[in-house]
């Protein structure tokens, strides 16, 4: 049986992305990110609160809101703010930088998620410690698969 030139690069090209057509961190992964966020700090739950739609049609851009309790002052404020999905093939999705001088505590921004999973917080506070909060989500159409 002879194989022809554009079905062998087709069948090979169909090979060599399969594992990223399907790709997602799993949990541990999702945590591992996490520990090189925290280092060896504990992380405390609560103060921490992830706005995001239950369901949603499309994992291409996902709404998404973080909220940390701060006053942001001079002596108490939040550093960074990090987020992390557990279903995404790379989990870390984006962290963001502020000072005492940001007023509010809050990010708005969209995400893409490529599949249902739950979507964790971590703020990183002037004092070194750690806050975290997370928010489940169900998407129908997921992200992340184009090449």
């Amino acid at each position: 049986m002879s194989t022809g030139r554009r079905t062998f690069v087709v069948m090979t090209g169909a090979v060599l992305l399969a594992p990223w057509m399907s790709a997602h961190s799993t949990e541990a992964e999702a945590t591992q990110a996490i520990k090189q966020i925290v280092g060896a700090a504990k992380i405390r739950t609560g103060r921490v609160e992830v706005d995001i739609p239950p369901l949603v049609e499309n994992g291409n851009s996902v709404m998404m809101k973080v909220t940390v309790q701060s006053p942001m002052t001079e002596q108490d404020f939040v550093r960074a703010i990090h987020v992390v999905a557990e279903g995404n093939p790379l989990p870390n999705v984006v962290s963001f930088q502020l000072g005492y001088r940001s007023g509010r505590a809050e990010v708005t921004t969209r995400v893409r998620l490529n599949d249902s999973q739950r979507v964790w917080a971590i703020a990183q506070m002037s004092d070194g410690t750690f806050w975290q909060g997370h928010a489940a989500t169900l998407v129908t159409l997921a992200a992340c698969t184009e090449v």
